[in-house]
């Protein structure tokens, strides 16, 4: 049976049973061969740009006896997909940048899905801005802490076209909520806390060795690591209550 990375189960967890998967930028087809042994999802589709890491998640599936269950595309994002092919779709491991593109470009298939499971690995205040104002839903967040490093991830839905935008509540996420993610901070994710607490510490040891040093551009530094600090600690206050 495959195992997965913390990051990647975590993934995996967002994806809703029985929907057919379609796993963007595969790399080795962990996901959907993970999911397919634990009879989540009956049926999914592996897609990456490049040929290499295609052969790779081939062989993956090969050795699975999964053949039946999960097919593979070359693909450029979506691109090999049609509209309403499948109903949930992981874009896992790629810079914020990245996912927005693919998600941009193929948005005649993304907006027929049920739901996206997105884990940037950059940028990610930038991914939640661009969802929210492209009316995508936020359902759930979540966050892991691997190999001292943390991945923040979501399941979102897209919205049909014609009611992007609508809906004013998702439009008022403060700053705060965008860096850190608002249903994480709500719900007093204990792995963000850690990720806060560890924020904090980094901004003071900084400002402090700072504190004696003196010039255009380390007054500038200052204000923003000032400015962090505010942020964290914003954050930190929803662990307040």
């Amino acid at each position: 049976m495959m195992e997965l990375s913390k990051r990647l189960q975590a993934v995996a967890d967002l994806v809703t049973a029985h929907y057919k998967l379609a796993d963007i930028g595969t790399d080795h087809a962990y996901i959907p061969i993970y999911l397919t042994q634990q009879k989540k999802i009956t049926e999914a589709v592996a897609l990456d740009v490049n040929e290499g890491p295609l052969q790779r998640a081939e062989e993956h599936i090969r050795e699975n006896g999964l053949e039946a269950e999960i097919e593979t595309r070359l693909s450029n994002g979506f691109q090999a997909l049609q509209p309403g092919e499948v109903q949930s779709a992981v874009i896992a491991g790629m810079g914020g940048g990245l996912v927005i593109r693919i998600l941009t470009e193929g948005e005649e298939v993304v907006r027929k899905l049920e739901e996206c499971i997105l884990q940037p690995q950059s940028e990610i205040e930038k991914v939640r801005a661009f969802l929210l104002e492209k009316g995508y839903e936020f359902l759930e967040e979540d966050m892991v802490c691997e190999d001292g490093k943390y991945y923040p991830m979501m399941k979102v839905r897209p919205l049909m076209a014609d009611t992007a935008g609508e809906d004013t509540e998702v439009k008022c996420w403060d700053t705060v909520q965008l860096k850190y993610g608002k249903l994480l901070l709500e719900k007093q994710h204990p792995v963000l806390r850690e990720y806060l607490e560890r924020e904090i510490r980094i901004y003071q040891s900084i400002l402090e060795g700072l504190k004696a040093k003196d010039s255009d551009r380390i007054r500038q530094r200052k204000e923003e690591l000032e400015q962090e600090l505010v942020e964290a600690e914003k954050g930190m206050k929803y662990y307040a209550v």
